[in-house]
């Protein structure tokens, strides 16, 4: 595969980019070699600088669901071209995206419009700080909720990729109010509970962990979180940012019944523009300024170009029968993929939610808890990835990421994919 253009572009971006990137898990440390720099995407596809074509996986890592360049979500956007950029003032097609979340996320009844999936999180944490007049927090090893100070303590994502799930410049007094649990262990949560439970302002989660992989939640785990924190007065912060309107219509809290007392939601509800969201119960809402005490302010905030292209892509993905045909594809790959791993005698396992999916090289037939994920084969998906890649298909560069089927990934794609890692899982034991 020539990638002159992109070896270039990095060498050039490395003089004046901090790494060469503007977000760690680009950079290819996790695989090895040059990252790509990419031109165009179109349906199932990205084109790099070099006119190397790629079907794609990761989506601007989920929210594409539509595929690049969804026709209605682009005349939507050239359509509030021709009226303007941003105003930095009120505009309806923000209260009718918050009437739509709403409508779709009923634990929602209201909704802050914010610019970023970080500053979500950020805002409903010291929302939820504000509300109990608490401090402490707690969250799950693996997750992975935006480059918030306190947050960034056994992270999953980027963080995981170097090798450096804490970060320096985070004062020690900030970490020291977090507390980081297993995921999918409902003995250390009601454990903790016990002991501190009074204490706790909130929990935050990602429903279906993606940051360290894809790691479903076990049946009781959810259930048993939910418990805790009503037992002992806690906010239940679900982080939906990757899996909100991409496990299902209204989200990983819809897909296993449990109501979260707050939710944060990132670019999804813009289409793939960056926008973000946090909402919940209204008394909780109404604590944020102007109406309460909790401040939180965006000059961007509510973006008549996100919130534009959010509303044609809520559109689209309410048709009945999408998020049904958007699972059967996703299964349909993941068989595939077990079965030619299998014929290669390479030790291979999948996890699914919806159209969100996980690869995990290990000998364990289930992968459900972070040392799971941090014990499988990193050889074997380096040299999976780089053979992927050669044979025209792209996967997110890290072996701690999930990845994505979109609705424009179709039988040809799918076969074309299945096609490449035949070849990929026979290259690992060559």
């Amino acid at each position: 595969m020539n990638n002159a253009k992109s070896r270039q572009l990095y060498d050039l971006a490395q003089q004046v980019i901090p790494g060469g990137v503007n977000s760690p898990v680009r950079a290819f440390k996790g695989v090895g070699g040059n990252p790509l720099f990419f031109k165009s995407g179109e349906g199932a596809y990205l084109t790099d600088v070099d006119d190397n074509r790629f079907i794609d996986y990761v989506g601007a890592w989920g929210p594409l669901i539509l595929g690049h360049r969804h026709p209605r979500v682009i005349k939507a956007l050239e359509d509030q071209l021709q009226l303007g950029l941003g105003y930095g003032a009120s505009t309806e097609a923000e209260v009718l995206l918050a009437q739509r979340i709403t409508h779709l996320m009923p634990s929602l009844e209201q909704v802050r419009l914010v610019t970023s999936g970080t500053e979500a999180t950020m805002s409903a944490i010291r929302l939820a700080r504000g509300f109990t007049r608490r401090d402490r927090i707690v969250k799950f090893e693996g997750c992975y909720h935006g480059h918030v100070d306190g947050l960034l303590v056994k992270a999953g994502s980027g963080a995981l990729t170097l090798g450096e799930p804490d970060s320096l410049g985070v004062p020690k007094a900030y970490t020291e109010l977090t507390h980081v649990l297993p995921y999918n262990d409902s003995a250390a949560l009601t454990a903790l509970f016990e002991r501190s439970g009074n204490e706790i302002a909130c929990v935050i989660i990602e429903p279906v962990a993606g940051n360290m992989n894809c790691v479903p939640p076990l049946p009781d785990f959810l259930n048993t979180l939910r418990a805790v924190c009503s037992a002992h007065g806690s906010v239940l912060i679900f982080d939906e940012v990757m899996t909100g309107f991409r496990v299902g219509l209204g989200g990983a809290q819809a897909r296993f019944g449990i109501t979260p007392d707050l939710t944060t939601l990132g670019k999804v509800i813009g289409g793939g523009l960056p926008v973000g969201a946090f909402g919940g119960r209204r008394d909780i809402m109404q604590h944020i300024a102007p109406q309460g005490g909790v401040y939180q302010a965006g000059t961007l905030s509510g973006s008549p170009l996100a919130t534009t292209a959010g509303l044609a892509m809520l559109d689209v993905i309410s048709t009945p029968g999408f998020y049904e045909a958007l699972e059967a594809r996703t299964t349909a790959l993941l068989s595939g993929l077990r079965e030619r791993a299998a014929a290669a005698q390479i030790p291979f396992t999948t996890n699914q939610a919806g159209a969100m999916f996980g690869c995990f090289f290990s000998q364990d037939t289930e992968i459900r808890h972070f040392d799971q994920v941090m014990a499988c084969n990193i050889d074997h998906f380096q040299r999976y990835f780089h053979s992927m890649l050669e044979h025209g298909v792209y996967l997110a560069p890290s072996a701690y990421e999930a990845g994505f089927v979109s609705a424009a990934h179709g039988e040809a794609e799918i076969k074309a994919t299945l096609d490449a890692a035949e070849q990929a899982f026979n290259a690992i034991n060559s």
